[in-house]
């Protein structure tokens, strides 16, 4: 495979056929999309062809019929809007899903060219876009991703480059900066970014709002960085050419013009966000010497193109000799790695873990419980990568095992991510997409604000992340308001295919740590506690947990009242149970450790758990906000209402009326 080289030169990259008429094949789709949608970004792609014909006909290494092939070149237009970019290019090179059809149906209902690009609706887009700097931030993770899986299995299996097309706007975001600094602190030498350098954003000149030096600011991180002319085809290969062969990882500041060739919008916002119109249309095609009929390629240009995307098979296959010769276990532990595959008998190793905490029985805080469940499964599931926000102590996210992941050594199992939340969580969703790791990172329940828009696009894209979360509730006390979260578990549980578990013991935590595992098209939020809790449940016949909510404990009289309650609430609710059990109302305990999986459940069981006709109480040091859901009209909450407040944590729950007897008032006001 290394001894396979594409082409360089321009000659050798587009036989009978030449640049210009390649790149302007991407306007010309790209602005005939646009207009025929009435609705897009034409202006980037426009500007960008130059750059992108380059990178896809002479240096990315990629195969359109093979599209999920290992050790691809992976691209992340981080500048998703510009999406027509990135879908004429899946068109001209050969991918077999992106049609014609699909080119005239951008941004309609139920086709694959979705406004931005989305992972998942054809093959060949890497990862979603569109919110800005994401894509830069998601890209540190995908080639952090390539380093450590080389590392693993060296260079013959893993060797591939990550580029990244980004605008003006993914490095005013301050994501982009977390990435930046955290890719040139670990020296990802093969992450190239191609930055859209046209000077214009949706206000106007970029003038209006900002005067970085780029270049400047990717040196001072670390960073390789150059700048050069985006319409030259010569300078941008050299550029590329040069960024390869860097042992940093490179920035190359592509001066474009927007909306490129438009006789009287080039170079100006009105290319950005709207269609150009016919008029204009027109005037393109006659100065960039396009006479085709909207949407016609001619047959020399698709097949100079092709020849580009038919290219990658002769290193696909090159590819699948050198796996062939690696050790039989080796080969099926990279292929299971990269499948998403759990090692075989895992569950039935930590099944012993579960027997042990049972018979123990600690009274432990639940990100204490966390840690002792992942002492074994890093050690039982190899691709698990950690990592925390500067929190290591605190979230209780590293194993005994797990060395650190430095510049120096890509063969560890855990991230010192430093206090960057928002790129942390980017680069997760990179590390999962790349294939071979389970990435899980934690940082306080209160800051998943910032770690928000990764989480959202984590379940957009059914990828498994796993997002530890410590510090759930006002029960980590002193800290305060600023650190007490209260609305948090209510927005994340808004979020559509995401599990937010709060566990009450270690047995859950343990469930809770299994079902995040095993949840391979569904990302994970476990919050977890800063305070002890004691053990609620001995038996671990069926993980109870991936019920969603169970009866932990029934009523011994007849059933008057449920009580609902998460995480540390539990414990409460158990308390406020005996004192209406003492009082002759007949009160059973709900344990609900994860509301999405509740609700998947036949609405016989729910029935059984929530006992319709029965007073419902819920318990839950948070807001209120979504418990109607169970408890109706007529039930109660105890809860939060406001803000928590800085004090020792027995006292906040006195001062904030979430204790036993607050519950006994509530259900006496009742029946």
């Amino acid at each position: 495979m290394t001894a396979l080289r594409l082409p360089v030169s321009a000659a050798d990259a587009a036989p009978g056929s030449n640049h210009t008429d390649m790149a302007n094949a991407i306007r010309a789709l790209s602005m005939d999309a646009v207009q025929r949608a009435n609705s897009g970004h034409p202006g980037m792609p426009m500007g960008m062809a130059d750059v992108a014909t380059v990178l896809y006909s002479r240096f990315l290494k990629f195969d359109p019929l093979r599209p999920d092939w290992a050790d691809r070149d992976r691209f992340v237009l981080s500048a998703g809007h510009g999406s027509m970019l990135i879908y004429s290019l899946l068109h001209l090179t050969g991918y077999p899903d992106m049609t014609m059809d699909q080119i005239k149906n951008f941004r309609q209902l139920d086709s694959i060219t979705a406004g931005h690009p989305e992972f998942g609706h054809a093959p060949g887009i890497e990862t979603t876009t569109g919110p800005l700097g994401q894509g830069i931030a998601t890209a540190v993770g995908m080639a952090l991703g390539e380093r450590m899986m080389n590392a693993r299995y060296g260079d013959e299996i893993v060797d591939h480059y990550t580029y990244a097309i980004a605008g003006d706007g993914c490095l005013m975001e301050g994501i982009s900066h977390e990435a930046i600094s955290m890719a040139g602190h670990l020296k990802l030498n093969k992450l190239i970014v191609l930055f859209d350098d046209n000077g214009i954003t949706i206000d106007g000149s970029t003038d209006l709002s900002v005067s970085d030096n780029q270049i400047k600011r990717f040196e001072a991180c670390g960073w390789d960085a150059v700048a050069i002319d985006g319409h030259d085809p010569e300078a941008i290969a050299a550029a590329i050419e040069a960024a390869r062969n860097s042992n940093k990882p490179s920035l190359i500041a592509c001066k474009t013009v927007i909306g490129f060739g438009a006789p009287t919008k080039a170079g100006t916002s009105k290319t950005h966000g709207a269609p150009l119109g016919d008029d204009e249309i027109a005037g393109t095609r006659e100065k960039i010497g396009w006479p085709h009929a909207p949407f016609e390629i001619p047959e020399n240009i698709l097949k100079a193109w092709r020849s580009a995307g038919e290219r990658g098979a002769e290193f696909s296959t090159a590819w699948d000799a050198e796996l062939a010769k690696i050790p039989a276990d080796k080969r099926k532990l990279f292929e299971d790695q990269m499948a998403g595959k759990l090692p075989d008998g895992w569950k039935e190793t930590f099944r012993a873990y579960k027997t042990k905490v049972s018979e123990e029985a600690p009274k432990l805080a639940t990100r204490q419980s966390s840690q002792n469940a992942l002492e074994e499964l890093t050690a039982l599931i190899p691709q698990m990568i950690g990592g925390s926000a500067d929190l290591t102590g605190s979230n209780n996210t590293k194993s005994g095992i797990q060395g650190p992941v430095s510049a120096d050594n890509y063969g560890g199992s855990y991230i010192y991510y430093g206090v960057r939340e928002h790129g942390m969580a980017a680069a997760m969703n990179g590390l999962a997409l790349h294939g071979g790791f389970i990435p899980y990172g934690g940082t306080f329940l209160v800051f998943t604000d910032y770690c928000r828009p990764s989480i959202r696009l984590s379940a957009l894209m059914k990828q498994r992340v796993i997002y530890v979360m410590t510090h759930d509730s006002i029960g980590l006390g002193e800290d305060g308001p600023t650190h007490q979260p209260v609305e948090h578990v209510a927005s994340l549980r808004a979020i559509p295919n995401l599990n937010v578990f709060r566990p009450a013991d270690a047995i859950e935590a343990a469930e809770c740590w299994e079902l995040a595992l095993e949840s391979e098209e569904t990302p994970s939020v476990i919050a977890l506690t800063r305070q002890g809790l004691p053990a609620q449940r001995k038996d671990i016949s069926v993980n109870y947990s991936s019920y969603g909510a169970y009866i932990l404990n029934p009523s011994v009289l007849d059933r008057q009242v449920t009580l609902l309650a998460t995480g540390s609430e539990v414990e409460i609710a158990i308390a406020g149970q005996k004192l209406l059990e003492e009082m002759g109302i007949g009160t059973a305990v709900v344990s609900m450790p994860c509301w999405e999986l509740f609700k998947q459940q036949p609405q016989h069981y729910r029935d059984e758990v929530l006992s319709p006709g029965t007073l419902t109480v819920a318990v839950e040091a948070a807001l209120p906000f979504g418990w109607h859901e169970w408890i109706g009209s007529q039930g109660a909450f105890v809860g939060m209402t406001d803000f928590g407040a800085s004090a020792p944590i027995d006292q906040l729950y006195k001062k904030f009326k979430i204790t036993p007897e607050a519950i006994v008032d509530a259900v006496k006001a009742r029946l």
